[in-house]
């Protein structure tokens, strides 16, 4: 029998006694920091970050391994130093993510560009609801936030967490913000995801990691990696349009949302075009990452088997 709990199982005494510990030191940190001022927060999570590339030796040797795959064009020294960036850099976004979950003093929205505006709601006026990928890259949780605030509509897909404290806390953090939600294995989670499509809405799908659903291979940073092909299926048979986007850097060293739509006028609804739309997907978000590799998840396996 399986312990996770997303596939129907159960912990064993040991787990949830793991697992009880893992929640616990976790509500004590979130509790610990409530009043501490957001630039505090920045440092704290930067500072973990460094702790994390010093002591996590598995995900920094993986984090080293995925740079070099992506970036053979740099010297030992540049992916070694663009690893340490990467885990401070993600650190500091995890600090502004937790201080986003109280009331007042959390980061403020992104700005959405009138171009990215201009893209979804050109998208968005055909009838059929976005499909909207996107990227764990830079601020991705004040994406989602930012684009609600500026009057998009969007609805995101999730699995769900090991610990479902950890789910209703990922809840409390987006519904907050009008960010609705659809957990993956959920009942009736496909024709959720109709629904916010046929309403017109936009449903944000996060593409650039590996997860446990039906795949096919496309290219990703330059190699090969199994992708998710269900959102490729879902815009061909619902003819959603479909647009990428992530948060951006702006001139000013800040963040900014920003947005592509994909070309599918030339393609039917075939599980080659599926496949060459995924493809099309992971060119994009390969783009993205590429301009600014030090804000992505590099200690994540991507492409694993």
């Amino acid at each position: 029998m399986t312990a996770d709990l997303r596939e129907g199982g159960s912990w064993t005494p040991m787990q949830r006694a793991k697992n009880d510990a893992v929640w616990a030191l976790a509500w004590v940190a979130l509790a610990g920091t409530r009043l501490l001022p957001l630039a505090a927060m920045r440092l704290l999570g930067r500072t973990l970050g460094a702790a994390a590339h010093l002591l996590a030796r598995g995900q920094r040797r993986t984090a080293l391994h995925n740079v070099a795959r992506a970036f053979p064009e740099l010297g030992p020294h540049e992916q070694r130093a663009l690893v340490r960036r990467s885990f401070s850099t993600l650190g500091e976004l995890l600090g502004e993510t937790v201080a986003s979950l109280r009331p007042a003093g959390g980061p403020a929205s992104l700005e959405v560009t009138a171009e990215a505006r201009a893209v979804l709601a050109e998208a968005r006026a055909e009838g059929r609801g976005v499909l909207f990928p996107s990227a764990h890259l830079g601020p991705w949780e004040r994406v989602a936030s930012s684009l609600v605030e500026a009057g998009i509509p969007l609805v995101t897909l999730a699995r769900e967490s090991y610990d479902p404290r950890f789910s209703r806390l990922y809840d409390r953090l987006r519904g907050a913000r009008g960010v609705g939600v659809v957990w993956r294995s959920s009942p009736g989670a496909a024709a959720r995801i109709l629904r916010t499509l046929r309403a017109g809405r936009v449903l944000g799908v996060p593409m650039d990691l590996r997860s446990r659903v039906t795949t096919c291979a496309a290219p990703f940073l330059g190699h090969t990696a199994q992708t998710a092909v269900g959102p490729a299926r879902i815009a061909l048979r619902t003819g959603a349009p479909v647009v990428v986007g992530t948060a951006a850097p702006d001139q000013g060293g800040g963040w900014i949302v920003t947005a592509t739509r994909i070309r599918t006028d030339d393609l039917g609804s075939s599980g080659e075009d599926a496949v060459e739309l995924t493809a099309r997907i992971n060119a994009e978000l390969s783009r993205r990452i590429r301009a600014m590799p030090h804000a992505w998840v590099w200690m994540h396996d991507r492409w694993a088997a």
